[in-house]
């Protein structure tokens, strides 16, 4: 017996009302029809699949690509006493099997996984003997490769037909052109789904191109005149760094994330800038998917991305709360050949593919025929040092091999550390008694990690930062000191990279069979690029009407608030309703939906004119979201 929606929504999640295409999706997939849902980021699309699946008995499965996606949405629902499971990596055999048990008796309502743990046999037998009342695929033009994030394995999601034959498939995106919404519903078998397409318009997001010599100065003059959380985004970990050491001496609370960092570092990191202890996250993009903080004010992209669909999706990471936000571009002269340079002249052809495909395996030693299973370290700069790659056309063809499944690509910083203790255990005791501030971290490790007296292992650093409460720099410290005084040996390794191969080494033979892949996408690439660039120069299109055509989408009026429109605009008083709002204002701090209220004017109208207000610094957001007249 399915309960009444609305009531769901108000239990969970404490809304009155579903918003535009909500209530209709929800209906559709209760009837027992696919749907494909395109809706904008920050449109709700999880409420989507998380309703209905409440409404009638029986387990969703949520298929996503990233776990750090993954994590927030069960903390989130289990933050809500929902019941959600979710199989990230790192899960030992006895630890899934328990996890999956629970989804077949524990009433559990929600398992998410990654395409890649779909893969599994054992996974695929348990969903087998689940009560799938619907099955939702997030993130899916991941599995258009003509997408910006083309990810093979999801093309494998098209399996959970069969294994939960007749369940409503709802597969949903908030980026997907024509093109990759055709990819979509032909690679999951959607033939007869019901396309809802809210529109991709973000209303309260002030668009911006700045054409700039000198975009530190304007960097610095932006994060001073916007106030509240921001996002920088560049290509490079180095610039990441730079920039946010330039930022930090300007007077801006700035921390910098790329995948580079370690784990506890970039959590660190992360919690801080939620917090708002720190104002600016200067990042990769590396940075954003999964992290939901709806207050960011400012979005800047000091260097050219590589497609619409990039910076659609993290310029879009501005005003989820629906309060005015700002996406700028800083762009010089050269920053168009640069990124020509970088995206286009570095696209890698098939012999190129081949040829580091083959050094690749040299490199390991693997013979022809031969597979290696284990995940391997991988240092990316010395690879190309040693055969003379050019990086960037080289870290090109490692992802046209991960997204063709030849091997898996995993770009996080890694870091390895074995340790085993060669002393007697009585010069163990003696020494313990001597360093009695070293003693705890001692037995810390010799109780978490049996059989370290007497074989190299493999210890967690993070781990015994959490057990011990000593930072990972300074357990380091202490097992240099404890190599040094002769009590244990100690290896410290890191890569940029980590490998695995798929499939045995075969050569030519591995590359031929998606050689016309390579050339398409080569050719996909390039188009997507002219029109970034073509984004950037435009100097008489709307900006949010240039990309919701790209998207396909009609537009009917101008946002009135991108660079392009404002600078149309006749300079002089403001309108009436500038000059409604400051009335209002002087007499007490207001937020904009009070604002609309008692103007009666128009949301998209309203936010317009906040925007430009707060631009001129006339007025300003108290921590209550509440506007008021700048002192």
């Amino acid at each position: 017996m399915q309960k009444e929606t609305t009531a769901i929504l108000k239990e969970f999640w404490g809304h009155d009302g579903f918003r535009g295409s909500q209530k209709a999706i929800i209906d559709t997939v209760l009837s027992g029809r696919d749907v494909l849902a395109l809706m904008p980021t920050g449109g709700g699309k999880s409420i989507c699949y998380q309703v209905p699946t409440l409404a009638q008995e029986g387990i969703c499965i949520v298929v996503s690509p990233l776990v750090a996606l993954i994590q927030d949405q069960v903390a989130q629902l289990k933050k809500r006493g929902i019941k959600a499971i979710a199989l990230t990596g790192g899960i030992p055999f006895d630890e899934l099997n328990d996890l999956l048990d629970n989804c077949l008796f524990g009433n559990y309502k929600f398992l998410y996984l990654s395409p890649e743990r779909l893969q599994q046999s054992i996974v695929q037998e348990r969903i087998q003997g689940m009560n799938v009342n619907l099955i939702a695929i997030d993130e899916a033009h991941c599995i258009s490769q003509w997408g910006n994030d083309f990810r093979p394995a999801y093309l494998g999601c098209a399996i959970l037909r069969e294994l939960a034959p007749g369940i409503p498939m709802m597969a949903l995106t908030a980026t997907a052109t024509p093109q990759v919404v055709e990819d979509i519903l032909e690679n999951l078998g959607m033939d007869n789904a019901t396309v809802f397409k809210d529109s991709f318009s973000r209303s309260n997001i002030a668009f911006k191109v700045k054409h700039t010599e000198d975009k530190l100065y304007q960097l610095n003059k932006y994060m001073g005149k916007i106030p509240g959380s921001s996002i920088v985004y560049v290509r490079s970990r180095k610039m990441c760094v730079s920039l946010s050491n330039f930022l930090i001496k300007q007077g801006f609370t700035s921390a910098f994330f790329h995948g580079g960092i370690t784990k506890s570092e970039k959590e660190q990191k992360l919690n801080l800038w939620l917090s708002g202890e720190i104002r600016v996250m200067v990042a990769t993009n590396a940075f954003g998917m999964g992290v939901d903080k709806p207050d960011v004010r400012l979005v800047i992209h000091y260097q050219v991305p590589d497609s619409l669909e990039s910076y659609f999706q993290e310029a879009g990471r501005a005003g989820r709360d629906g309060k005015p936000s700002t996406a700028i571009i800083l762009t010089s002269n050269e920053d168009k050949e640069r990124a020509k340079e970088q995206f286009l002249s570095s696209l890698p052809d098939v012999d190129f593919v081949k040829k580091v495909y083959s050094k690749l395996n040299n490199l390991f030693q693997i013979s022809y025929g031969e597979l290696v299973p284990e995940p391997l370290a991988f240092k990316f700069n010395e690879f190309c040092h040693r055969y003379g790659f050019n990086p960037n056309m080289t870290l090109h063809a490692f992802r046209i091999l991960d997204q063709n499944s030849v091997l898996s690509l995993s770009d996080n910083f890694n870091e390895k550390n074995i340790l085993r203790f060669i002393a007697p255990k009585s010069a163990i005791f003696d020494y313990l008694g001597k360093n009695r501030t070293t003693a705890p971290v001692v037995q810390t490790i010799l109780r978490t990690y049996g059989g370290i007296t007497e074989h190299d292992t493999k210890i967690d650093l993070y781990l015994l930062s959490k057990k011990t409460n000593e930072s990972e720099a300074g357990l380091k410290k202490i097992l240099h000191q404890l190599a040094e005084d002769g009590m244990v040996d100690y290896k410290n390794t890191t890569s940029d990279l980590e490998i695995t191969f798929l499939v045995p080494r075969e050569d030519d033979h591995t590359i031929n069979p998606f050689a016309k892949k390579i050339r398409d996408f080569n050719r996909v690439k390039q188009s997507n690029m002219m029109a970034m660039l073509g984004y950037i120069d435009n100097r008489e299109e709307c900006r949010s009407s240039y990309m919701l055509k790209y998207f396909g989408e009609s537009v009917k009026e101008k946002c009135g608030t991108c660079d392009i429109c404002t600078r149309k605009e006749k300079k002089g008083s403001l309108p009436n309703l500038g000059e409604r709002v400051l009335a209002l204002l002087q007499i007490a701090p207001s937020s904009s939906r009070q604002l609309e209220k008692a103007t009666g004017a128009d949301e998209k109208a309203l936010l317009k004119t906040l925007q430009r207000l707060l631009e001129d610094e006339i007025v300003q957001l108290n921590q209550r979201n509440e506007y008021s007249i700048k002192k």
